[in-house]
């Protein structure tokens, strides 16, 4: 139900609380093969419009639609599409890590030989052999970060949308994961939650960046770097919030 290599579709999207925008009338599609490093500085709109894309958030106007499927007119639909990694990660921390991925692989309708083949597959990607039996609360930021990608990931979903998904996770484990996004790219469309312009540059096909809820910049990488002298995103934020 794409609409050509369309995986998401943003149109007009607003979200107020109260007398608050947050964000205010954004618009810009993903294409499947497509790594969109979504950015802005802290209480710009980045996880406010991930939220509304995957239904956590209702809209206050304009459309979202996930593979064709408007998110909350097909929120069903849209939702078997989506992967998330939100914010934080919130897992079970009572739970082990083996028995928090097959919680979710059962709520994703995986069963029998799917189920293991997905679970393992996840636990393969994301290296987490050494703390399948864990209980969650007891891993570090990097481990729980991990896990959290796991869920994302189990249900090989067309779209991928992940918040900060290398916070906490030490040089090689970044490595790993921007590698691990860069292979899924290939029939996936992905939007990237980051303040880290190397994370950009790494494994991004375009940037879009968001200030005070309102799109300031949507272009390649190459042209984000050139947008810096110092390497340092908050520069960038500054300069293109003043120049618009």
């Amino acid at each position: 139900m794409t609409t050509g290599d369309t995986m998401i579709s943003i149109d007009g999207l607003t979200k107020d609380f109260g007398p608050l925008r947050a964000v205010d009338n954004i618009s810009f599609d993903v294409k499947k093969g497509e790594v969109l490093g979504f950015l802005g500085p802290n209480g710009a709109g980045k996880s406010t419009t991930m939220k509304m894309v995957t239904g956590y958030l209702l809209i206050t106007n304009g459309k979202a639609s996930v593979c064709g499927f408007d998110v909350e007119n097909h929120a069903l639909e849209a939702k078997t599409k989506i992967g998330y990694l939100p914010e934080g990660a919130p897992l079970y921390g009572d739970m082990t890590t083996i028995s928090f991925l097959n919680f979710i692989a059962e709520i994703r309708r995986l069963s029998g030989d799917t189920k293991q083949k997905q679970v393992a597959y996840a636990i393969d990607k994301l290296q987490l052999q050494p703390v399948i039996n864990r209980p969650i609360d007891t891993l570090s930021k990097g481990f729980k970060r991990r896990v959290g990608f796991a869920q994302a990931i189990l249900h090989d979903p067309e779209v991928l949308i992940l918040d900060e998904p290398t916070d906490g996770l030490d040089p090689n484990q970044k490595h790993q994961v921007r590698q691990l996004i860069s292979e899924m790219a290939v029939d996936k469309a992905i939007i990237i939650s980051t303040h880290i312009l190397e994370e950009v540059e790494a494994v991004c096909t375009r940037a879009v960046i968001i200030a005070e809820g309102k799109i300031v910049f949507d272009d390649t990488p190459a042209k984000l770097k050139e947008q810096s002298s110092t390497g340092n995103l908050d520069d960038v934020f500054r300069r293109l919030t003043l120049v618009n």
